[in-house]
């Protein structure tokens, strides 16, 4: 017999076991061998999957249940370990066919390196499109000691492939002098804040394609610890989820979406997956129509 695993820890809540005809895909991405400081995002995905159990199918804030979407969760993907070039080509050809579906991506990282192939093949689909970055971290590094595949670059090679102004950063507290330069010149840089910011420029990407990808470490580490290079000074798990119910009540059209750096081992508490699972939760139901 087989058993049931829409409850199971396996999946995400209330996951359809029907690809075809879902709208948005759920898809892992462990990978973190890239990190500047900790390892351990490899495990977030499956671990943001077991938090969702303690969730409601409901949505107060949005007035909508997962019990009125189908959505797919197609496990982890297989990355070699070890190899990140050869990683982030099989994340990309595996995002590629969930576009040509015409299927929601929405990843589970994982360092924040996986958005970049993601980032490339939502651009060829949609060379409109503009990309909402809400981190600790500029990621705006051309290298990171000597290497260009690295979790603090994936957002300088999104600016030299489609335009940094197509890029709006949120939330942003750290990073090198010269990424702060960089970011002032070349980004739609609002640093520190993400609410209040994200308010006044959403009127602005009205019908849109929109990228939208969270670093956990927005979060202050009093609300998220678990991730690998965690930063004094955040925001609220509450303003975090109000910046993706900004989003979702905004005319911008949302065509794909990630949460990454979430690092489990670092957290017994596991606050920082609950709320990653709840972040996801409220992603499927605010930005997949």
């Amino acid at each position: 017999m087989k058993l049931d695993q829409k409850y199971s820890g396996n999946v995400f809540i209330l996951s359809s076991d029907d690809y075809a005809s879902s709208k948005a895909v759920i898809y892992g991405m462990p990978m973190d061998f890239t990190v500047s400081f900790r390892p351990g995002s490899r495990f977030g995905p499956g671990r943001i999957r077991e938090a969702s159990v303690g969730l409601e199918e409901y949505s107060p804030y949005l007035d909508r249940s997962l019990e009125e979407l189908a959505y797919f969760d197609a496990g982890d993907l297989l990355l070699p370990f070890g190899n990140a070039a050869r990683s982030l080509d099989i994340i990309g050809d595996y995002v590629r066919g969930v576009l040509a579906d015409g299927k929601f991506p929405l990843g589970l990282g994982g360092e924040h390196l996986v958005t970049w192939p993601v980032l490339q093949e939502v651009y060829k689909k949609y060379p409109d499109l503009a990309v909402i970055h809400i981190d600790a971290h500029a990621d705006l590094r051309e290298s990171y000691e000597g290497e260009p595949l690295s979790h603090s670059t994936p957002i300088r090679k999104a600016a030299e492939l489609m335009g940094g102004r197509n890029i709006y950063q949120f939330g942003i507290r750290s990073g090198s002098r010269e990424e702060w330069a960089y970011a002032r010149e070349n980004i739609n840089f609002h640093p520190f804040e993400v609410a209040a910011p994200l308010r006044e420029v959403l009127p602005s990407l009205a019908g849109r394609p929109v990228y939208v990808t969270i670093d956990i470490d927005v979060l202050d580490p009093s609300a998220a610890p678990g991730t690998g290079t965690a930063e004094a000074g955040g925001i609220t798990s509450k303003e975090l989820l109000e910046a993706v119910h900004l989003i979702a009540r905004s005319g911008a059209n949302v065509v794909g979406a990630d949460v990454v750096e979430v690092a489990p081992i670092y957290d017994p508490t596991e606050q920082t997956p609950i709320v990653a699972s709840k972040l996801v939760r409220e992603m499927l139901l605010g930005f997949v129509k």
